[in-house]
């Protein structure tokens, strides 16, 4: 068999912190009868990297980090025929939670070794892929103001996160946009709207967890406009199973959805990182569009 080429991202949360992570990923995999290459890269590089490899025609390549890093690696795959294999290294690992790939690296080792093929979703907003969610309004504003914390003053990516959550709220407001799903139209005032990779679940006890990512169907939710007591109120009902019909409209049957205002740009977060996107932003479900080792269903 022919070496396979593993990229891991040495930014990533186990890479950062074991800087023998390299020979660590080597070994488990040669224990599973995988012979491999380690290339420790940087997050920016990713996506090329993973193009070129597919270009010379490798039929696996292995990926380790999290989901921003297998998130650049599906952006690189599509449309190619190189199968990906996920080691689940990063801080977040949201997207192989979702596909049952194990959090132990020899038992995932074990499994790409098994090459269990799977074909599944991904979503894209105006070309640029995403394997799990987008939003606008709330969530890109506390997501950069976390990501400035943790840069200017070192704060853990948990403690940041619970005080942009409270300075988000000090500057809550609403975003006035024009909805087209599939081919009909509306206008919607929200802090909230999201649209994720397949349905999200909301609620306990799984709540931010998908059933499936082979639904081939774009999970949008829209939060209604409210006070900003009112939206803490409905995200507490909502994980509690309990929202009323005034809280949150979940779109069913979205395959393609753009989202049109009166602003030029919007920030926009996909996976993670947030982004200025010039508007209209067209999202659309591409089915089955990533070969991805995972057991099967």
């Amino acid at each position: 068999m022919a070496r396979v080429t593993v990229l891991l991202n040495r930014g990533g949360g186990a890479a950062s912190a074991d800087p023998k992570i390299g020979d660590k990923v080597a070994k488990a995999l040669k224990r599973a009868g995988v012979e491999a290459e380690v290339e420790l890269i940087g997050g920016g590089d990713c996506a090329m990297r993973c193009r070129a490899i597919a270009e010379r025609g490798d039929e696996l390549l292995v990926v380790g980090g999290g989901d921003g890093t297998i998130s650049a690696a599906a952006s690189g795959l599509i449309g190619t025929e190189t199968l990906l294999g996920i080691l689940p290294l990063g801080t977040l690992n949201h997207f192989a939670r979702d596909l049952g790939i194990p959090t132990k690296l020899d038992d995932a080792a074990a499994l790409i070794a098994q090459r269990s093929e799977r074909q599944v979703d991904v979503a894209e907003m105006n070309e640029r892929i995403f394997i799990n969610n987008s939003a606008i309004g709330l969530y890109p504003l506390l997501v950069v103001d976390r990501d400035s914390q943790r840069k200017r003053l070192g704060r853990p990516k948990a403690v940041a996160m619970v005080i942009a959550s409270i300075r988000t709220l000090v500057r809550f407001g609403h975003q006035r946009l024009t909805l087209t799903v599939n081919e009909r139209e509306g206008q919607v005032d929200t802090p909230l709207l999201f649209v994720g990779n397949n349905d999200y679940r909301v609620g306990l006890p799984a709540p931010g967890q998908r059933e499936s990512l082979e639904g081939g169907r774009l999970g949008v939710l829209v939060m209604r406009k409210k006070t900003r007591r009112g939206f803490i109120a409905a995200s507490a009902r909502a994980l509690l199973n309990r929202s009323r019909d005034d809280d949150m409209v979940r779109l069913d049957g979205v395959e393609r959805l753009r989202v049109s205002s009166r602003k030029r740009e919007l920030s926009v977060s996909l996976d993670g990182e947030v982004v200025r996107a010039a508007l209209p932003l067209d999202y659309r479900i591409r089915p089955k569009a990533l070969r991805v080792i995972a057991p099967r269903r």
